[in-house]
């Protein structure tokens, strides 16, 4: 007997997590077919969800909900021999955490990837993509890892978690989780095909479609301009007069601005009819010329041994120009969010991917100290001018750092913490250097 009917629509990923949730405990719904953009506007459906979202749920007693986390949760607790929830209580807590850990840490990543690759969410920011992009297979690499030593997430048996984990997994394979990445999670790879196919969920999930490559940005194609309409035959006398007049005043106006065109130039393409806008200046190209050459220290970091006599740190004293440059330590104010290493390098490497507008301008050496869920992030930039702030706003999450000024050449705790930065050997408390990246 069906204890309610689900409003959804042909391959809704939070859809398929409700009813995979309720074929998984034996629970019977009714399903009714809706059009996107048509059902959930109209006023019946508004009547009884008013956010106008799918899925949404009516119970046989007219009890209602929506959001698919809340919907698939309750017709699964209405089977009470059901292990869909966990079987104890720290199986429930279990299970609640990586579902959790599955919307937050993966789907909201992919959802705002997929939502920018694909044009949804205003102009095209590649810095904002990436920072997206960059946290759904570290995310899942923390599955992968679980998966070493179990068939399931929870428990031995399939629970809510392998359920919404799974709908988001799909969507992932076929978009931005490609044969190279898939490679490297054979542990996630093999539970995900345990999940879809099992005989209950197998027609829920259908089939899947692999990405061979990561879905990318495609710009739009620019259009050529249409050329302007021809004044109809049947103006005539004063109007006509008048529209010649503008025509006249327009081509003259244009033949002012359009450079043009030699006699042996062929080329019929359109030109602009205004000149392009001159590209804005950055004021750091305005400082007084340094004696200090940027690009020269990242050659020497990179093939001199960091300490020691010839070192690069010697190198980096001998020639420095504390007029022209700046050296700041650099600290992560949110570590308490901080779990696995490997993440938390990732994290690094997207924030200096977001600062490569300022790749001329600075060099960084940030590491990761300390040990999975006890960890921070710390390090040293030096950068051109006396302030920070020219150079790293240019990445969306710079105000997501502390900086500070150090002296190295007149202050020792300052020169310790510089040295040890780059050479990755930096101790902060009990907190040792684990993993890191350099900006050059």
């Amino acid at each position: 007997m069906s204890v309610g009917t689900l409003y959804t629509f042909t391959g809704q990923a939070y859809g398929k997590r409700v009813c995979a949730a309720a074929a998984a405990a034996g629970v019977q719904l009714d399903l009714l077919a809706c059009t996107l953009g048509e059902t959930n506007k109209s006023p019946e459906y508004l009547a009884k969800f008013p956010h106008g979202k799918f899925p949404g749920f009516e119970g046989k007693d007219g009890f209602k909900l929506f959001e698919s986390a809340a919907i698939a949760r309750y017709v699964a607790s209405l089977s009470p021999n059901s292990t869909v929830l966990g079987a104890t209580p720290h199986d429930a807590a279990l299970v609640d955490q990586w579902i959790s850990f599955a919307d937050n840490e993966v789907r909201v990543p992919m959802s705002n990837a997929l939502a920018i690759v694909r044009g949804n969410a205003g102009t095209y920011a590649k810095p904002i993509e990436l920072y997206w992009r960059q946290r759904v297979v570290p995310a899942l690499e923390v599955v992968d890892h679980h998966l070493q030593t179990a068939t399931f997430l929870v428990g031995e048996r399939i629970t809510l978690a392998d359920i919404t984990l799974a709908t988001i997994v799909q969507s992932a394979f076929s978009t931005l989780v490609d044969t190279p990445a898939r490679e490297k999670l054979t542990n996630v790879v093999r539970w995900f095909e345990t999940v879809v196919n099992q005989p209950l969920l197998k027609d829920i999930f259908g089939e899947t479609t692999y990405a061979e490559t990561a879905i990318q940005y495609q710009p739009p194609k620019k259009e050529k301009d249409a050329k302007p309409a021809k004044v109809a035959a049947t103006v005539s006398g004063t109007a006509s007069a008048a529209v010649s007049a503008v025509q006249s005043a327009a081509s003259a106006a244009v033949a002012a601005v359009k450079p043009k065109k030699k006699k042996d130039d062929d080329d019929d393409d359109d030109e602009p009819l205004v000149p392009a806008e001159p590209k804005v200046k950055n004021p750091l190209d305005d400082l007084p010329k340094s004696s200090f050459n940027l690009e020269d220290w990242k050659r020497a970091y990179s093939n001199m041994d960091t300490k020691g006599p010839g070192g690069a740190i010697e190198w980096f004293y001998e020639r420095f120009d504390k007029e022209g440059f700046s050296i700041w330590r650099v600290d992560f104010k949110y570590n308490e969010e901080l779990t696995q290493v490997f993440m938390s390098s990732n994290q690094i490497g997207g924030f200096f991917n977001r600062l490569e507008a300022s790749r001329k301008y600075l060099f960084g050496s940030v590491g990761v100290l300390g040990t999975a869920n006890n960890s921070i992030i710390t390090g040293v930039l030096i950068c051109r001018g006396q302030d920070y702030k020219p150079v790293v706003e240019v990445a969306p999450d710079w105000e997501s750092y502390a900086y500070k000024r150090l002296e190295p050449q007149a202050n020792p705790e300052d020169k310790q913490f510089f040295e040890d930065a780059l050479a990755w050997d930096l101790k902060v408390g009990d907190k040792a250097w684990a993993d890191g990246k350099n900006f050059k």
